[in-house]
């Protein structure tokens, strides 16, 4: 029978050993072969760089290729609904390459390991390792330890862990990349699994995050995406966000600079001046809302209420006139009735978001909401009002790209369109646009005429 390895709680008495910084520019060395899939946000993909970075330090090799692996590893989300349903699906997909790799291992890591680790036994007995998003600075191990026939599951929350001196290697265009600069969320708001699954707040000291953007910054990089659960609430003794954002801007190579997402209520008049003042900052904001109705978003304890919302899109748009912005919106909370859903679309009408996330309530299980509200909103009413906000949002979104048809805008090119006939860039209101071959190389700035809009994205001559 194959050990059962529970992870005891890590002992912070004593630092962790070095770990070794992997160079990005290196062939990493030829070895036990991993393949790895990543689901969901921005930080799991960052994540899923930095899984790879420590497997390749320690002599694993990435296949682009599920049957020319040894290892399989999904990195899972677990904030929408059957997030479950899919990861068992697609593991049950992946499990017909063990026909000709009989010690083929499967591996889950990130946010759905809390919900995984009784039920894989029974549920997925093929996958052997469990791994939650505090435990990648000893990954290699874990897997060595899977590959050896034990299971292996480690799921435990460490409220120091900010993965200080490692780096990851991502599968990105080479013009913009990410720096996580802070782990966890301390909003506890009713509908979110993220504390649960990701812990509580953490931030990265300041000197981490400058190396961070310095080494991409090295590599070529033009455009650095800062990320946090809740960014802007970012605080490291007496550096502030704003402080962080100046500083940064002063790396030689940086041309653009981003952060997602960050929190309405932490949103400081300092933060706005500093985004106003510094032309690195793009003027792009992405403001997640989740409801227009006081009464939702006192259920689901966001902190702020409609009117503190719009005063605060109003306050970015009187210092930043330009700036684009974005949210997410979710219908069919627990309780929500139809003055609820029409105070939504009456916001989303009042703001006109240049792009939006929409969604409909789900439960999630170990959630405030899950435990204590009732989920009393019918799938037919969800379905329906989340096809209206769409249906509005649309609209707006489609005006915002019809908007920018005949400026001349800067783009950041990143990379070749897949079908070979196009360069792929997106100005800094984060707007994707079509750019003719020969106008311009990954990671220049150039600047063109905006001549047509797809709809979702612009078309420069």
């Amino acid at each position: 029978m194959p050990e059962l390895v529970q992870i005891r709680p890590r002992d912070h008495t004593r630092p962790p050993p070095p770990e070794p910084v992997v160079d990005l520019g290196e062939t990493p060395p030829q070895g036990p072969r991993v393949y790895l899939e990543t689901l969901g946000c921005q930080m799991n993909e960052a994540d899923s760089a930095l899984i790879i970075g420590q497997l390749q330090a320690s002599g694993y090799t990435r296949v682009p290729d599920p049957a020319a692996a040894d290892v399989i590893l999904i990195n899972t989300c677990a904030v929408r609904e059957k997030a479950e349903e899919r990861v068992y699906g697609r593991t049950s997909q992946l499990l017909r390459h063990r026909r000709d790799n009989p010690d083929l291992i499967f591996g889950i890591t990130g946010c759905m390991a809390e919900h995984l680790r009784d039920k894989v036994s029974e549920r997925a007995p093929h996958i052997s390792l469990v791994v939650g998003p505090d435990s990648y600075r000893g990954i290699a191990a874990l897997v060595d330890r899977a590959r050896a026939g034990d299971q292996v599951i480690d799921i435990t929350l460490d409220k120091a862990e900010v993965y200080e001196g490692l780096d990851g290697v991502p599968e990105d265009d080479g013009v913009s990349g990410q720096v996580v600069i802070q782990r966890g969320c301390d909003k506890f708001c009713t509908f979110c699994v993220v504390p649960f699954t990701r812990g509580r707040e953490r931030g990265a000291p300041p000197r981490e995050i400058l190396r961070g953007v310095h080494v991409l910054a090295e590599r070529g990089y033009r455009e650095v995406v800062l990320l946090g659960q809740t960014v802007n609430s970012y605080r490291w003794e007496d550096v502030t966000f704003a402080a962080l954002l100046r500083a940064i801007a002063e790396v030689p190579g940086i041309a653009r600079i981003r952060f997602t997402s960050p929190y309405p209520v932490d949103f400081t008049e300092e933060l706005i001046d500093v985004m106003a003042s510094t032309p690195a900052i793009c003027p792009q904001v992405h403001l997640p809302v989740q409801s227009g109705s006081d009464r939702m978003l006192e259920a689901m304890r966001r902190g702020y209420t409609r009117g503190e919302y719009l005063g605060l899109v109003d306050r970015l748009r009187a210092k930043i006139p330009d700036i684009a912005l974005s949210t997410d919106i979710m219908v069919g909370f627990c309780g929500e009735t139809e003055a609820d859903h029409q105070d939504t679309l009456s916001l989303v009408r009042a703001v006109r978001f240049d792009s939006a996330f929409m969604f409909r309530y789900s439960d999630r299980g170990i959630t405030f909401a899950s435990k204590r509200l009732n989920d009393d909103v019918e799938d037919a009413v969800k379905a329906r009002r989340l096809q209206e906000v769409i249906d509005l949002q649309e609209g707006f979104t489609r005006a915002s790209h019809a908007a920018r048809v005949g400026r001349r805008e800067q783009v950041l090119i990143g990379q070749i369109a897949k079908r070979g006939d196009r360069l792929v860039g997106r100005t800094a209101r984060f707007q994707s646009v079509l750019v003719p071959l020969g106008r311009g190389r990954p990671g220049e700035l150039v600047d063109v005429e905006i001549t047509g809009s797809t709809g979702h994205s612009l078309i420069a001559s």
